[in-house]
C-alpha cells in the first residue's frame, strides 16, 4: 500500500487519540477512588454488625435493669402493706412476723439497689460504646460520601475527555484514505496501530531494528506503507528516524 508521509503522519495523530480514549475509557470504568469506596463499604458493614452487637448488649442491660426497677417497686408496695398493717395490727406474733418480713424486704430492696446501681453503670458504659461506635461509622459514611462525589465528579471528567477525543478522532480521520485508515484499525486491533520510527526505533514496541530491517525500510519509496517486523505496527518516517 501506498500514501504520502503527510497522509502517514496523520496516523500518529489518531494513534495519540486512541490513546488518549482508552485512557479517559480506563478512567471513566476506574476512577482512583472506586477501590476506597469498595474498602469503606466493607467496613461499614462490619462496623454495623459490631453496632447491632453492641445495641443488643445494651438493651439486655435495659432490660435487665427495667426487672430491677420492677422488682424494687414490688418490695416498696410490699414494705408499705406492710408498715400499714403494722400500725393495725393487734397480736403480738402477728407484729413479730410482720416486723420480720419487713427486715428482709429492707434487706431485699438493698441488694436490687445494689445491683440497681451496677447495671446503670454497665448501662452508662453501654451507651459510651454504642455512641463511639455510631461515631465512626459517621466517620466512615463521610469519608465514603466525599469520595464518592469525588469520584462522580472524576467520572464526569473523564467522560467529557473520551467525547471530546472522540469528535477530535472523527474529524482526524475523516482526512485519512479510506484504505490507509482501514489498515491503521485493523493493525490497531493488536498493535500500537502506527508509531514514529524515531533513532532507528519503533516507538510502538520501543524495539531497535536490525540493520537488514533499516537497509529494507532505507531502499522504501517514501510513499511506501511499511510495518515494524517486531509488533507489526505502521512505521511513519521522519527525519528523526535516523535512516
Amino acid at each position: 500500500m501506498n500514501a504520502s508521509p503527510a497522509e502517514q503522519r496523520i496516523l500518529l495523530d489518531i494513534a495519540d487519540l486512541d490513546a488518549r480514549l482508552r485512557q479517559a475509557d480506563h478512567a471513566r470504568s476506574n476512577p482512583p477512588q472506586a477501590a476506597r469506596v469498595q474498602e469503606l463499604l466493607a467496613q461499614r458493614q462490619q462496623q454495623s454488625q459490631e453496632l447491632a452487637t453492641r445495641l443488643g448488649a445494651r438493651d439486655d442491660i435495659r432490660a435487665e435493669l427495667a426487672r430491677v426497677e420492677s422488682d424494687v417497686a414490688v418490695v416498696d408496695a410490699r414494705a408499705e402493706r406492710d408498715a400499714q398493717l403494722l400500725q393495725t395490727v393487734t397480736s403480738p406474733k402477728d407484729a413479730q412476723g410482720l416486723e420480720h418480713e419487713l427486715a428482709s424486704l429492707a434487706r431485699r430492696k438493698s441488694d436490687l439497689e445494689d445491683a440497681q446501681l451496677e447495671l446503670m453503670e454497665r448501662l452508662e458504659e453501654a451507651d459510651a460504646q454504642v455512641a463511639a461506635q455510631e461515631a465512626l461509622i459517621a466517620l466512615t459514611n463521610d469519608e465514603g460520601a466525599r469520595l464518592s462525589a469525588e469520584g462522580k465528579d472524576a467520572v464526569a471528567a473523564a467522560t467529557a475527555q473520551f467525547e471530546a477525543a472522540t469528535r477530535d478522532r472523527a474529524a482526524v480521520a475523516a482526512t485519512v484514505p479510506a484504505e490507509l485508515l482501514a489498515l491503521y484499525e485493523r493493525l490497531a486491533a493488536r498493535s500500537a496501530g502506527a508509531a514514529l520510527l524515531r533513532r532507528q526505533t519503533c516507538e510502538g514496541c520501543r524495539m531497535v531494528l536490525s540493520g537488514t530491517d533499516l537497509q529494507a525500510i532505507r531502499q522504501a519509496p517514501d510513499d511506501a506503507v511499511l510495518t515494524c517486523p517486531e509488533c507489526g505496527c505502521i512505521l511513519v518516517r521522519t527525519e528523526e528516524s535516523g535512516l
